[in-house]
């Protein structure tokens, strides 16, 4: 048999167990703030802005700066380059086949994503050295970032222009 006082004693304990619980403030809720994704988009177009320049210089290893070692690139007609060596030697044999004196803008349409792994949609434009604009296409881009820099990672592209 349990003596009165001790079923008084662990009753009053409970007791002010629960109010104690009651009265706590609830436990912080950790809530992952979304990323400003004007900014992202800002930062990407700016990106973008310098790979043009490079591209219009072209300036191979400036180029291939702004992809990572395990990149894919995906152009249109041709087959996968994977990685830094085989997207060197894709630019390699653009850059001989392409008419000197063309240049090249990109324009970022949307990005979505996190602050880490961003997906970029965007158009392209070439014009020729007089300025007529001699083709159009759209790309994507998957960006990582990568010890404070995004780098590219995947990269698709195709022309708008229809093949015969």
């Amino acid at each position: 048999m349990i003596p009165k006082n001790y079923s008084c004693v662990a009753t009053a304990l409970l007791s002010l167990f629960l109010i104690h619980l009651s009265c706590s403030p609830p436990a912080p809720q950790i809530v992952a703030s979304k990323p400003d994704m004007e900014a992202v988009k800002r930062e990407i177009q700016a990106i973008e802005t310098a790979f043009a320049a490079a591209d219009n210089a072209r300036d191979i290893n400036a180029l291939l700066a702004f992809y990572s070692d395990d990149a894919v690139a995906m152009g249109h007609g041709e087959p996968m380059a994977v990685g830094k060596a085989a997207i060197r030697k894709r630019m390699v044999e653009g850059f001989a086949k392409n008419v000197t004196g063309s240049t090249v803008e990109y324009h970022v349409i949307e990005v979505f994503g996190d602050e880490s792994l961003i997906t970029e949609i965007g158009k392209s434009k070439t014009k020729d050295i007089s300025g007529a604009v001699t083709s159009t296409g759209k790309y994507m881009a998957l960006w990582e970032k990568r010890d404070g820099k995004y780098l590219c990672i995947r990269d698709i592209s195709n022309s708008d222009t229809k093949e015969n």
